[in-house]
């Protein structure tokens, strides 16, 4: 049986796309392993799915001056020196990395030890750890299409994004009995990464009466950041996180507010679902949020609102706009013809 190591990690939005290809990798007759960061979301993520996990010390790479850039590159030097032991252990055949920095160490240990590896980037433009890992790579995976003149000819494919089989498979029964909605208002959904998005989250908490009036709100909050006195506010569910049953949320949902992470926006496209993006500034990113929505508005396929313009009025005016306009908005994507970029990246692992 052919092996294959799967990586990435420090936000779901690194682990998702791995989830997504598993149920495939397992029907080719892979045998699949996972090397992630010791404490990151990456291991309950893939625990969960029973796949063998080995972890590795990381640190964050930095493009700027911090008082921690030493500590954490010892960190990188011993994840690498950890990843080298793990894939000489592991013996596989290929390695796929979603990107991450704990993926950098993974990478550079495959090449080490001659393992061919593919890496699939989610931005339009790379980021700094994908960077550092392309030169060392065979196939370099696309979502969008923009990004194959950051890379190097020879190596990118334009694949799309691989979306969760699960997530076409969601009832909207099951997602309105989780919530304890009855069905009969328009259902907002607001989620602002796994990671939970506070200035997010307190616009939409400030304008809860007004948006109550017309919407049942389900609310993807982040670890920590529920408020404790709108537990029991009828018409608006609280999560930290979801998992298992995020699909049939979804199924429920008429029409979403969020960051602009690639991967949730495409899997917003591969379900048709009219969103409003409010992407981190450059403030608190390099950017790439920016990018992917102004890609996805330029489609028609979503409502932007720069989160340096977002105050709760601002925010409950571009609600009320989406809404108004879904139907161009759903237009836009069905007329796209992007989906799900699962077979694509199936493809190429599949030559090796």
């Amino acid at each position: 049986m052919k092996k294959i190591v799967l990586t990435g990690g420090g936000t779901a939005g690194h682990v998702t796309p791995n989830l997504a290809l598993l149920p495939f990798l397992k029907e080719d007759g892979w045998e699949v392993i996972y090397i992630g960061s010791e404490k990151g979301i990456e291991r309950t993520l893939i625990e969960a799915e029973g796949i063998p996990y080995y972890s590795i010390p990381t640190g964050k790479l930095r493009r700027y001056l911090s008082k921690d850039n030493f500590s954490d590159m010892l960190r990188v030097i011993q994840g690498i020196a950890e990843a080298k032991k793990q894939i000489k252990e592991i013996k596989p055949d290929l390695v796929f990395s979603k990107g991450g920095f704990v993926a950098v160490p993974v990478v550079l240990a495959a090449k080490a030890n001659g393992v061919p590896v593919i890496i699939h980037e989610s931005d339009i433009t790379p980021g700094l750890a994908n960077k550092i890992a392309m030169p060392w790579a065979k196939v370099i995976c696309t979502t969008f299409p923009e990004t194959l003149q950051h890379i190097s000819k020879k190596k990118g494919v334009h694949t799309g994004s691989p979306i969760r089989k699960e997530l076409f498979e969601g009832k909207k029964e099951k997602g309105l009995e989780k919530c304890g909605f009855d069905g009969t208002k328009p259902i907002l959904l607001m989620m602002g990464g796994s990671l939970g998005a506070v200035k997010l989250n307190q616009c939409l908490r400030a304008e809860l009466p007004q948006l109550l009036q017309k919407f049942d709100i389900i609310h993807l909050c982040g670890k920590g950041n529920l408020a404790k006195d709108l537990l029991h506010q009828k018409g608006y569910k609280q999560f930290e996180y979801v998992s298992a049953g995020l699909a049939d949320l979804f199924a429920a949902t008429d029409f979403i507010v969020s960051r602009a992470g690639s991967n949730s926006i495409c899997e917003f496209l591969a379900l048709k679902k009219p969103h409003l993006l409010i992407p981190l500034s450059k403030n608190a990113s390099r950017g790439d949020q920016i990018l992917n929505a102004a890609s996805f508005a330029k489609q028609g396929f979503a409502r932007v609102l720069p989160e340096e313009e977002m105050t709760a009025k601002s925010l409950l005016e571009n609600i009320n706009t989406l809404y108004e306009n879904r139907a161009k908005y759903v237009q836009k994507m069905e007329k796209s013809g992007l989906s799900d970029g699962t077979q694509g990246i199936l493809a190429q692992i599949r030559k090796f």
